[in-house]
């Protein structure tokens, strides 16, 4: 089996929580529930009193001013309507409300909302679900329960429920101001809401969100359940507490009277920093969508800090700091127990705990743990403008139904803005390059276009790989762009996994290849892709051919032996050779992997790193044995241009049988490599006449026909 080698580079909360209860909370914790019915399913839980009871529901209906009319969004030209893969109308309609996420305007009036509808804050936690479109959400979906952090409300993914609850079934806890349930009653009570489920669906992954209290609650229950299939995604956890500049305010509030109006300074400037955060990272917006934005955001941050008030008045405020206090020890005592799959989310500029540095220990501590560090972000981490948790599960493969994940059938489509964004980000590389695409059309006939390409799957694409994978992000966003296909990469594993920590890159590094669909190599996921009628994309030369020598450029490095041809024919699959040529207009190969394994401590590098990645083509002799990874040295140069040529497709369809045989299969592999060697010596031989190779012929014609990106810069003759 081959691989792409290497690259580099809603429904708004209902303002009701229905609910019934015998007793309100007593200073122990204790009450009682009568049973709720749920419309879309019932969300068994329990409360401190050793009564099982089933707890609530939500209002289906929007209330007050948190509806559409209360937050509303100028698009911008980037969310200009285009349907991307696997998207519907109806998907897309509901991608163009996305775009109108939730601020913390929002988030006050839910808030403001929640204390006015419970007996100003009383009544004991419950569960409610944000969303009443339950029925939009994928069969099977996992269970992901939010616990929430110091303000109790369980709004904290109130920016994030509306793409959650496409994929998951979303209950969050909340905790009223006015109650006084313990760290420990509390690990109770999600401790026997996970066991309940589990015991309903047994096979389904139950997700725990939290953020900084709610993470030590999400790691308590954790330790508490490593027979239940879990998986933990804790933001700026107050595992830390210890060091957090918090601690010095709990005396204070001890003495302070209630009479006196308080507020958090601590709290309180770094929602300003969210507010100036989001501010500076939306400069790019047009000049009213700014205006508009900073003004929204600065009527939130005066007008609802009577809300905060409400939400954390002095003696909750001390409460929760105190329980903060209590619960960091009691999480960290029980760090050795924990074995569920833990993502941990780390700002950079937290200004309460020490989120950066906690995040390492824990990733050192835990079992199965990764990190994802946000060095421009606050402790809100949730409700910052450029974070979006969804992406973030996706893009670190953290999504599944159960157990084990699967590449295929796990896999969620990039959503809109998710494929915008990755357009944006290699922006720059398509500028520099002005690729120019051809394809080849059922008649023969070459145009510039990508028409030829065949629009029903399964496809694959087997072709070159250029130096470090450099042709891999201008030609997956321009299939995107102008035909709508969605291209799957068959990628090396050491972009999925680590077999150890030491000198290879973090897989954090290839996040956005896993948003974009690639997948390790293996049998199994090459069967399924093609079964699924993908777009495949194939580099049978992989590492060696992507991190070749000097003098080695655009020589392929296949298998003598046919690795995917039988495979295409059993699914009848259509083979489109390409060849992409450019590499050497954009760098110079200074140091590569011979020269480096001449230097003793280069020598060594490179062993370490082969050594730490995963095999793909154990026990294969010769160049295609030789994987060895590495990191060529290269001197960038005054860029040139890319080119792109697919051939005429290769049909499959009908032939399973004869291809069936080895020696015919053999034959249609060496067609398939011949008419990508023929792909590589056309278009190196009509660049040649190309007038605008270079970078200043295309600046000078972009300086008399403009410069957008609608303007396309002529090439050779076909």
């Amino acid at each position: 089996m081959a691989a792409t080698g290497v690259c580099l580079f809603p429904t708004h909360l209902p303002s009701v929580i229905r609910h019934e209860f015998t007793s309100s909370s007593s200073s122990s914790g204790k009450s009682k529930f009568n049973p709720i019915s749920i419309p879309s399913r019932r969300l068994a839980a329990v409360s401190t009193d050793p009564t099982p009871t089933i707890l609530t529901t939500v209002n289906n209906q929007t209330g007050g001013s948190s509806g559409k009319e209360a937050h509303t969004t100028t698009k911008s030209a980037a969310a200009e309507k285009k349907r991307w893969p696997g998207q519907d109308q109806e998907e897309l309609d509901a991608e163009e409300e996305e775009q109108e996420r939730l601020s913390l305007t929002d988030y006050f009036e839910q808030a403001k909302d929640f204390v006015t509808s419970n007996g100003g804050g009383a009544g004991p936690p419950r569960w409610f679900s944000p969303l009443h479109d339950a029925g939009s959400r994928l069969d099977n979906s996992p269970l992901l329960l939010f616990l929430p952090g110091i303000d109790g409300t369980g709004l904290g993914l109130i920016r994030h429920q509306h793409k959650l609850g496409k994929i998951f079934d979303v209950w969050c806890l909340h905790i009223p101001a006015k109650d006084r349930t313990s760290f420990t009653d509390l690990v109770k009570l999600v401790e026997r809401t996970i066991r309940s489920e589990h015991h309903h669906s047994p096979n389904r992954p139950i997700y725990l969100v939290g953020e900084s209290l709610g993470a030590c609650l999400a790691l308590s229950v954790a330790a508490l359940n490593p027979d239940i299939d879990l998986v933990l995604i804790l933001a700026n956890p107050a595992t830390s507490f210890s060091k957090s500049q918090l601690q010095p305010i709990i005396p204070v509030l001890q003495v302070i009277p209630d009479s006196l109006p308080i507020s958090l300074p601590h709290i309180l400037s770094s929602m300003t920093g969210v507010l100036v955060a989001n501010l500076e990272k939306g400069l790019g917006l047009p000049l009213p969508q700014t205006v508009e934005k900073l003004s929204r955001d600065l009527v939130a941050s005066t007008t609802y800090l009577s809300v905060l008030a409400d939400i954390l008045p002095r003696e909750t405020l001390l409460w929760k700091l105190q329980m903060i206090r209590s619960a960091s020890p009691y999480a960290n005592s029980r760090l050795h127990a924990v074995k569920a799959q833990t993502l941990i989310l780390s700002s950079g500029r937290d200004q309460l705990l020490p989120s950066q540095e906690e995040g390492e220990r824990l990733k050192r501590t835990l079992a199965n743990c990764e990190i994802r560090t946000f060095e421009n972000s606050g402790h809100f981490l949730f409700s910052e403008d450029d974070f979006d948790l969804v992406t973030v599960i996706k893009g670190t493969g953290f999504y599944r139904h159960s157990r084990h994940r699967d590449y295929v059938s796990d896999y969620i489509p990039p959503t809109r803005s998710e494929i915008q964004s990755v357009v944006d980000s290699n922006r720059w590389l398509s500028m520099a390059t002005s690729p120019v695409m051809l394809s080849t059309l059922a008649d023969g006939k070459i145009v510039r276009s990508l028409a030829g390409i065949p629009s029903e799957g399964p496809v694959l694409f087997v072709g070159y790989h250029m130096l470090l994978g450099f042709e891999l992000a201008p030609m997956v966003t321009q299939m995107l762009v102008e035909r709508n296909i969605h291209l799957r990469g068959i990628a090396h594993p050491m972009m999925f996994i680590k077999m150890r920590e030491g000198r290879l890159p973090d897989i954090s590094n290839y996040d956005t290849l896993r948003v974009m669909g690639a997948v390790p190599v293996s049998g199994s996921n090459f069967y399924k892709l093609l079964s699924s009628k993908c777009h495949v994309l194939l580099y049978p030369g992989g590492v060696r051919e992507a991190l070749h020598r000097k003098g080695e450029e655009y020589k392929l490095f296949w298998p003598e032996q046919s690795e995917f041809v039988r495979m295409a024919a059993r699914f009848g699959a259509k083979i489109v050779p390409f060849g992409a040529v450019g590499e050497d207009d954009i760098a110079d190969l200074l140091l590569d992997y011979e020269d480096q394994m001449k230097i003793p401590f280069l020598k060594g590098f490179i062993e370490e790193l082969t050594d730490e990645a995963a095999k793909v083509r154990v026990g294969q002799d010769g160049e295609v044995g030789n994987q060895d990874v590495h990191f060529p040295g290269i001197i960038p140069k005054v860029p040139g241009r890319f080119y792109y040529y697919f051939g005429k497709p290769i049909e499959t369809q009908g032939r399973k049988q004869e291809l069936r045989d080895r020696e015919k299969a053999h034959q249609v592999y060496l067609e398939v490599k011949s008419e990508v060697e023929k792909c590589l010596a056309y278009l190196r031989e009509k660049r040649e006449n190309d007038p605008y190779r270079s970078i200043f012929s295309r600046l000078q014609y972009q300086a008399t026909h403009g410069f957008s990106s609608e303007v396309e810069i002529p090439t050779f003759e076909l």
